[in-house]
């Protein structure tokens, strides 16, 4: 593929935009950084590390994250109140691609005031193995709730309670209370503020709310708030073999 090319796919910028970053001696490719002023010269893309204005960059066909959700951030990218979670990425994973569609794209959502494991790609498939119902990917949430708790309250959340938008009891996969007032929650549906309300259906209020796994892939104690990583390949392959068995 052309390096121009190359840098399109990546997000940065128009074609024109990545041929005039070329020809400026802004990009260099490779880890020593070979100089390269073609727009036009073709490049093996998998595994190719390149440059650009200083910035280390590798190739992704195509984008697989984890980001660590801060508070205070809305899942949107035309938020209403508070910052986007798109704000925390750099321009070019929101661009990526081009077209009405560019950038990645949340892997569902989370409340403003939940944090913790977000997913973001630019695969369609991806995300709709992940987010479709009929798969049932368990997703972990720890909240903490104002009461303490009771064996009554965690009996009922895995029996299944009604809310108010859907006639059929809705059940929690897993319940256990960690301590007094701290709920382990495994849901494998994803209902509009779910875990807010089934805790509200037992008697009880959500406090803080904190997403800690998804399909088995667990949030990285090191990873702080408001920061992302890539995926590995085995990451990927895994929540996709899993939610396919």
């Amino acid at each position: 593929m052309q390096l121009q090319e190359i840098l399109f796919s990546q997000g940065f910028g128009t074609r024109r935009v990545c041929c005039g970053l070329v020809q400026q001696g802004l990009v260099q490719i490779g880890e020593d950084r070979r100089p390269c002023v073609d727009p036009t010269e073709v490049l093996e893309e998998e595994g190719l590390v390149f440059w650009v204005q200083g910035e280390r960059w590798a190739y992704h066909r195509l984008a697989y994250l984890l980001l660590n959700k801060p508070a205070g951030t809305e899942c949107s990218q035309k938020p209403s109140t508070y910052p986007s979670i798109y704000t925390l990425l750099p321009a070019p994973l929101r661009t990526r691609g081009g077209g009405a569609a560019a950038g990645v794209q949340a892997v569902g959502r989370l409340d403003q005031d939940t944090t913790g494991l977000l997913l973001l790609s630019d695969d369609g498939k991806f995300i709709h193995r992940l987010t479709s119902p009929r798969h049932h990917v368990p997703k972990v949430y720890e909240a903490q709730v104002k009461h303490p708790l009771d064996e009554r309250q965690i009996a009922r959340l895995l029996e299944g309670v009604v809310l108010d938008d859907d006639p059929r009891p809705v059940r929690a996969q897993a319940a256990e209370a960690v301590t007094g007032q701290h709920l382990r929650l495994t849901l494998t549906e994803g209902k509009y503020h779910q875990v807010k309300r089934m805790v509200a259906a037992v008697g009880n209020r959500v406090e803080g709310l904190h997403r800690s796994s998804i399909g088995g892939l667990a949030l990285d104690d090191s990873l702080p708030p408001g920061q992302w990583r890539w995926l590995s390949a085995d990451e990927v392959r895994a929540l996709v073999e899993k939610q396919a068995a």
